[in-house]
C-alpha cells in the first residue's frame, strides 16, 4: 500500500503525542504516588485525591447509604454509640475529621466505614458484643480504615490499573476481603460501602486492627478487646459452617484473620507495651442498659392494626391508616391494602435521586402527564403531590400520589375498581394517603420482635435449660451461647450478667 509523506508525518505526530500523553500520565501518577503520605502510618501510599475530595465523596456516599439502608431509631443507644466513637476519634491520627457514627437496622453481623469519617455499625453486630471495650474495638477498627485511607487507596489502585491498561496493557488486581456478608452488601447503594462491607484485604485489615488497638489504648480501653471481638465472630463463623456444611466465611469484618493470628497478637502486645495511658477496667453498666431491649435477628411482622386499621412499616419508618376492614399484604418494601372489589392502594418506596418538586416527579419520573384534580400535599412536615389519572395497565382511573420522606420518595397507586362508587372510593384513598407520616419515637409498633433481656446468672444457670423456654426457634442453646461469648462450651458464674432473648 502506498502511503503519502503527509499521512506518514501525521501518523508519526499522532504517535508521538500518544507517547507523550502516556509518559505524562505516568509522571503525574508517579508524582502523586511519591507525595502521598499515609496520615496514620507515615508510609507512602498511592492516592489520587485530596482530603477535601475524600470528604466530599464520603458525604455523597453517605446519602446513598441513607437512601438504601434503614437506620436503627433508638436515640439513647445511638447517643451512647456516638459517645464511644467520639472518644476514639479524638485520639486517632485524624481527629479533625467530622466523624459521624450511625447504627444500621440490619441483622447482618458487620460494620463498615466510608471515607471522610463515616462509621456504621449493624444492629446485628451489637447483639453479639458483650462489653463497651468490644464495641469500641469494632469502631476503632473502622476508624483505622478511615485514618489510613484504605478505601481511597483501593480506589486509587483501580484508577491506576485503568490508566496502566490504557498506556501499556498492565493489569492490576486489588485484593478485597472475601466472605458472605448476608443480603446487605447487595442492597446498599454505595459502591464504597459495599467495598467496606466485603473487607479491604489482609494487609489493610491487619493495619486497621493495629491502629484500632492503638486508639483503644489511647482512649483507656484494653487493646486485647480486638482479640475478644475476633473470637466472637470466629465462633459465629464456626457455628455457621457447622449448620450449613459450608466452608465459607460469613462477614467482612475481621474476615481475613485466622483465629490465632500471631502477627495481630504481636501488634497488640506492642501497643500495650508502648502506651502511656492507664488501661482501666470499663464499667459495663451503661453498655448493658443501652443494649437491653435491642432487637435480635430480623424484624418480625412490621404491621399492627388498631381499630382504625393503622399500619406500621418499621424498616422504612412510616405509618399510614388504611380504610377500615381493608386487607393488608406486605413485602419488605411494599404494602398493598385491598377493599373487597371497591379499590386497592399500593405503597412503594424509591431512593430520591433528583431534587425536583413532587409534581414534576409524577410527570417526569412516573410519566404521567394527564393528571386531573392535581393538588399539592403538605402533612406532618412532609411534602408531596397527588391527582387522578387513567392507568395504562388497567384503563381504570387511579389515584396517584408521591410523598417525600427523608431520602426516599413514597409512591401511591390507588386503583378505583368500583366505577359506580368512584367518588366514594377515591375519597377513601385520598383520606388514607393524607394519614401517611413518619413513625414517632416511642410509638407502638408490632411488638413481636425478639429482644435482648439482661439477667444475672444463678448458681445453677444452664444454657440448655434456659434454651427450652427461649423464643429462639432454631438452635436456641447455641445462639444464646454465641450471644454471650460462651460458644461452644462454658458456663457463667453466679452473679454474672447474661443475655436472654424474650
Amino acid at each position: 500500500m502506498k502511503v503519502s509523506g503527509r499521512t506518514s508525518r501525521l501518523s508519526l505526530s499522532a504517535g508521538l503525542r500518544a507517547i507523550a500523553l502516556a509518559v505524562g500520565t505516568l509522571l503525574v501518577v508517579g508524582t502523586l504516588s511519591s507525595c502521598a503520605v499515609n496520615p496514620a502510618t507515615g508510609g507512602a501510599n498511592i492516592v489520587l485525591m485530596t482530603e477535601k475530595r475524600e470528604k466530599e465523596i464520603g458525604a455523597e456516599e453517605h446519602e446513598k447509604v441513607v437512601a438504601s439502608q434503614a437506620f436503627y431509631e433508638d436515640e439513647e443507644l445511638l447517643a451512647y454509640v456516638r459517645e464511644v466513637g467520639a472518644k476514639l476519634a479524638a485520639v486517632s491520627h485524624r481527629p479533625d475529621l467530622e466523624y459521624q457514627f450511625n447504627i444500621i437496622d440490619s441483622p447482618d453481623i458487620n460494620a463498615f466505614a466510608l471515607p471522610g469519617g463515616y462509621v456504621y455499625v449493624n444492629r446485628g453486630l451489637l447483639t453479639f458484643m458483650n462489653s463497651e471495650a468490644e464495641l469500641a474495638a469494632v469502631m476503632a477498627h473502622e476508624i483505622g480504615h478511615i485514618t489510613a485511607r484504605h478505601a481511597v487507596q483501593q480506589q486509587a489502585r483501580g484508577a491506576l490499573a485503568k490508566t496502566a491498561a490504557t498506556v501499556g496493557g498492565f493489569v492490576s488486581a486489588v485484593a478485597t476481603g472475601s466472605g458472605y456478608v448476608g443480603s446487605q452488601i447487595s442492597e446498599v447503594a454505595s459502591i464504597w460501602a459495599q467495598s467496606g462491607l466485603s473487607g479491604f484485604g489482609r494487609e489493610h485489615e491487619l493495619e486497621a486492627d493495629s491502629l484500632g488497638a492503638e486508639y483503644l489504648a489511647a482512649a483507656g480501653y484494653d487493646p486485647i478487646a480486638v482479640i475478644d471481638v475476633i473470637t466472637v465472630l470466629k465462633n459465629q463463623e464456626d457455628f455457621n459452617r457447622k449448620i450449613s456444611n459450608n466452608s465459607g466465611g460469613y462477614h467482612g469484618l475481621f474476615a481475613t484473620h485466622p483465629r490465632n493470628d500471631t502477627r495481630l497478637q504481636q501488634a497488640i502486645a506492642n501497643v500495650a507495651k508502648l502506651t502511656d495511658n492507664e488501661i482501666t477496667q470499663t464499667d459495663n453498666t451503661a453498655f448493658r442498659e443501652h443494649v437491653d431491649g435491642l432487637i435480635v435477628g430480623a424484624r418480625q411482622g412490621s404491621r399492627t392494626q388498631d381499630d382504625r386499621n393503622r399500619y406500621y412499616q418499621n424498616l422504612l419508618g412510616y405509618t399510614i391508616v388504611f380504610p377500615e376492614a381493608w386487607e393488608i399484604e406486605e413485602t419488605t418494601t411494599t404494602v398493598t391494602a385491598s377493599g373487597l372489589g371497591a379499590g386497592e392502594l399500593r405503597v412503594e418506596a424509591q431512593r430520591l435521586q433528583d431534587n425536583i418538586e413532587p409534581r414534576l416527579f409524577i410527570r417526569d419520573k412516573l410519566g404521567i402527564t394527564n393528571l386531573q384534580k392535581s393538588e399539592p400535599l403538605e402533612q406532618y412536615r412532609l411534602v408531596g403531590h397527588t391527582g387522578i389519572a387513567q392507568s395504562a395497565e388497567t384503563g381504570r382511573m387511579e389515584r396517584i400520589a408521591v410523598i417525600y420522606l427523608g431520602a426516599r420518595v413514597f409512591i401511591f397507586h390507588g386503583d378505583i375498581q368500583n366505577a359506580s362508587a368512584s367518588d366514594d372510593v377515591d375519597t377513601q384513598l385520598l383520606t388514607a394517603i393524607r394519614t401517611f407520616r413518619a413513625i414517632q419515637r416511642g410509638e407502638t409498633s408490632s411488638g413481636t420482635e425478639m429482644r435482648i433481656k439482661y439477667v444475672q446468672a444463678s448458681e445453677f444457670f444452664d444454657f440448655a435449660v434456659v434454651a427450652r423456654s427461649s423464643r429462639i426457634a432454631n438452635y436456641p442453646e447455641e445462639t444464646l451461647r454465641l450471644l454471650n461469648g460462651y460458644y461452644p462450651t462454658g458456663t457463667p458464674k453466679a452473679g454474672d450478667w447474661v443475655k436472654l432473648v424474650e
